[in-house]
């Protein structure tokens, strides 16, 4: 991880000094809140919450350390996380419970911060009922190359968990070995959301917020690439589909805040 912010900090001296990055909004009354109701907050066993995202009408993209309880060293069960898509000020477009959780087998839930984790920081999520896209348009994956730097991210977080706020341009800081690094406005909460890249008329999620540093007083977010991995997790996603009365299956999920020799953090749930 020290590697990772050794170049984060050098490119971040070298960012042009027109680059500028927008301020989060609040997305208060409909109007505001059309075409991102896919985006919604992850109420996790009353512990706390972080950011999803629909990329399906019953599948929820998220990272893997918010599906883990890392007080208990157990994975949350069937109906302890609830995923309300586009919530606002105690209203959502739909309200749904999490039946079955898939992520990476080689994600950690009790491992430090590392390059290694971050990149299988996902999780995928499956809803009891899907939320029909009349009510929630999913998101899908961006596919292809990065035009410029510029990326978006709405999400909830501590201090703004009773809306999206919504930041409309931050920078891509740099993008290699699986990893991406940015300077979106993201805190605890926010793990998971979906860091967008326009590809034709909507933006399309091109990773999830995972970890986040401090680096010479400006703060820095870490992701993953998601494409092949998401592939792997829905054909797991199937093959594990429980019976309609069984609980979700022990499968590597992750959770908790860790802190590695350089200071990155997981942005643990928030409210916790």
């Amino acid at each position: 991880m020290k590697a990772l912010c050794a170049l984060a900090l050098s490119v971040l001296l070298a960012l042009p000094a027109l680059a500028q990055n927008s301020g989060l909004r609040r997305l208060t009354d409909r109007d505001d809140l059309f075409g991102w109701e896919a985006v919604g907050r992850l109420d996790i066993a009353e512990q706390g919450f972080c950011t999803g995202t629909l990329i399906a009408p019953d599948l929820v993209l998220t990272a893997a350390h918010c599906a883990f309880d890392g007080r208990t060293g157990a994975h949350y069960r069937a109906g302890e996380i609830t995923f309300r898509a586009g919530f606002r000020d105690g209203t959502s477009v739909a309200d749904r419970r999490v039946v079955q959780i898939v992520t990476p087998s080689e994600f950690q839930p009790a491992g430090a911060v590392s390059a290694e984790r971050i990149r299988v920081d996902i999780a995928l999520m499956r809803l009891d009922n899907p939320v029909p896209t009349a009510l929630a348009d999913p998101f899908a994956l961006h596919s292809g190359d990065v035009t410029g730097s510029e990326i978006s991210v709405s999400s909830y977080g501590r201090g703004r968990a009773e809306a999206i706020s919504r930041q409309r341009a931050c920078q891509m800081l740099w993008r290699q070995q699986g990893l991406i690094a940015f300077d979106c406005d993201v805190t605890f909460g926010s793990s998971g959301a979906a860091i967008l890249a326009r590809e034709g008329s909507r933006g399309r999620v091109l990773s999830l917020v995972s970890a986040g540093a401090v680096i010479e007083g400006r703060s820095i977010g870490y992701g993953m690439e998601l494409a092949d991995t998401v592939v792997a997790l829905k054909q797991k996603l199937r093959a594990n589909t429980p019976a309609p009365t069984a609980n979700i299956r022990r499968l590597q999920v992750g959770g908790g805040l860790s802190s590695g020799p350089s200071g990155a953090k997981f942005l643990r749930p928030g409210g916790s």
